[in-house]
């Protein structure tokens, strides 16, 4: 391959980045269509997040049931997943065995990263860079990078003078036995924290945690999946991913209707109760539709959370510093297994820095405004930049509108989640604005990518060379998603879902939450009109998106209200 572009450098149909879930689709059909495909991926194989992602306890939130594509009736029938929620290591032997038996691997080059991807407007053509100083040139570009692929920047004072081993979640490259007889810090209670936590607490001499945040940790009720249930399902999956295509959060969703005041306080308990009990995770917080709208309703169930806390934990001050202070779901709840119980364990403290502040590190500890802690392993959990990192990471560049950076410097604003005008050819694969933030993202992917490729199909059969999406049709989605994630409590709290912890990032709702049916049936009007939002060479149908959203509306049993409550009932559980 040469060094630079020449007259003679290959031009593909389609270029993608990532070699996880959505870059596999993608390549998948892209080769159904006929289309010349070449992908990228900086890992040395397929898998994407799962890839990544070996922390000690990693494992999606999503049972495995419906974690998985849905495109292929015998890929369906042949897998079968050994627990409820299955852990890393099984998800990325499920996703090398899909890249083994559509052979997909031959259409990626791996250990390649992206530089800089750049429009060529006179050529409508999307130029790659490579890391190696390669370019490839393709007609579209789908970025398939994830949104939780990029891990944050490190924001924690005085890591540099620390001499001993430092490891990050995100990043995972030791083995668990290499803190065993540690004193370990962790650092971070979210999701990858939650999971790891646990299990170093057996390993470590101490295991002290510091706490920034303290987050809903709903109990995994994980367990392996019997037989006969896998059977039942696998009989029926072809209804039960229909029902999925169209339920409020990418699964089967238990449809709830009352609300948390319609019924007595006795019996409002009783049902939490039989909720946490029987699926803790996807229980509590979508027993009532109202949770996430009404801030008394929510307290109710985020009074009994904190019950369980002090129930389970019990030193006291402990259980008070766990504590979630913001309302039930407006954050991302966490799932775990033995997470609080792990608190009674002799050899794990809790810091909180909320009250103490971590100041500096010497060589040895960890130095915090009241106190200082000699530790010999640091693991940071602190998250990703997400959405926006991995997107942010490939400098999309257009000589219209700049860097895709600059053109969202005030916050995102994209066309279904899929598009952002100003950037013809180039899609991105379950983005920002899309339901992938709250829900079962791997259906969001392969909706995602079947309406993408969709798209780019009809274009080629009448010849037209570029797509882009108009500004009024982005405008109205935007303006769509705001509103409805205003309806919310979503509204009223700071999180990453908001671009909240990373500093200077601007503050902009990463998902829509009308619910992954609602968005669906948006999605497939919008085919079925022509593409409204959508310039084709130049031309396009009205936008009208908003009144598209409301006759989908009006067109469903439920209204959107009604929707957006039970989607945000499911992501409340789960």
């Amino acid at each position: 391959m040469t060094d630079t572009a020449t007259p003679r450098t290959p031009v593909v149909d389609v270029l993608c980045v990532g070699a996880g879930f959505s870059g596999l689709y993608a390549a998948y059909k892209a080769r159904e269509h006929g289309w010349t495909f070449a992908g990228f991926e900086k890992a040395p194989d397929v898998g994407g997040t799962w890839f990544w992602n070996t922390y000690p306890g990693a494992r999606c939130d999503v049972e495995s049931i419906y974690y998985s594509y849905s495109f292929d009736e015998e890929l369906q029938k042949e897998w079968t997943w050994s627990e409820r929620f299955a852990p890393q290591a099984e998800i990325l032997s499920y996703i090398n065995h899909v890249a083994d038996r559509f052979d997909l691997r031959r259409h990626f080059q791996f250990d390649t990263k992206v530089t800089e991807a750049n429009w060529l407007p006179d050529e409508h053509l999307w130029e790659l860079t490579l890391d190696s100083g390669a370019k490839r040139r393709g007609r579209y570009l789908l970025a398939g990078s994830g949104g939780l692929s990029t891990p944050k920047d490190v924001d924690v004072p005085g890591l540099q003078n620390f001499s001993g081993l430092v490891v990050s979640t995100s990043r995972w490259n030791i083995s668990l036995d290499d803190l065993a007889g540690k004193r370990v810090a962790v650092i971070g209670t979210g999701s990858s924290g939650v999971q790891c936590i646990p299990l170093i607490a057996k390993v470590a001499e101490h295991l002290t945690v510091f706490q920034r945040t303290p987050n809903y940790v709903f109990p995994a009720r994980n367990a392996p999946m019997a037989p006969e249930v896998v059977d039942e399902i696998k009989s029926k999956y072809p209804d039960i991913r229909q029902e999925c295509r169209y339920s409020p959060g990418g699964i089967p969703d238990r449809p709830v209707t009352d609300k948390a005041f319609d019924v007595s306080d006795e019996e409002r308990q009783r049902r939490y109760e039989a909720a946490y009990e029987r699926s803790g995770f996807l229980g509590v917080g979508a027993e009532f539709a109202d949770l996430l709208f009404d801030l008394e309703a929510n307290k109710t169930a985020a009074d009994f959370f904190r019950g369980k806390i002090h129930e389970i934990v019990r030193d006291q001050k402990t259980a008070t510093l766990l504590e979630p202070q913001f309302p039930l779901g407006a954050k991302r709840s966490c799932f775990g297994t033995d997470y609080y119980e792990t608190f009674n364990r002799p050899n794990v403290s809790l810091v909180s820095l909320r009250d103490d502040p971590l100041t500096t590190m010497t060589a040895g500890s960890i130095v915090t405004e009241h106190s200082e802690h000699e530790v010999d392993a640091i693991v940071l959990a602190i998250g990703f930049d997400a959405f926006t990192g991995p997107l942010f990471g490939l400098n999309v560049t257009t000589p219209d509108s700049g860097r895709l950076q600059d053109a969202w410097s005030d916050g995102v604003r994209t066309y279904l989640g899929m598009m952002t005008a100003g950037f013809p050819n180039f899609f991105m694969i379950a983005g920002p604005q899309s339901p992938a933030l709250a829900s079962n993202v791997v259906m969001t992917i392969e909706q995602s990518v079947d309406w993408i490729t969709d798209l780019i199909a009809i274009a080629r059969a009448k010849g037209i060379e570029v797509v882009e999406a108009t500004v009024e049709g982005q405008n109205d989605w935007v303006n769509i998603t705001e509103l409805t994630v205003n309806q919310t409590l979503y509204a009223t709290t700071d999180s990453w879902y908001r671009g909240s912890n990373v500093a200077g990032k601007p503050s902009t709702f990463m998902g829509y939450v009308g619910g992954v049916g609602h968005y669906r049936r948006i999605c497939e009007e919008i085919a079925r009109r022509g593409y409204p939002g959508v310039a084709l060479d130049g031309r396009s149908v009205a936008a009208g998106i908003g009144r598209i959203d409301e006759e989908v509306a009006e067109a469903t049993p439920a209204t959107a209200s009604e929707e957006v409550h039970a989607e945000v009932a499911t992501v409340v559980g789960g």
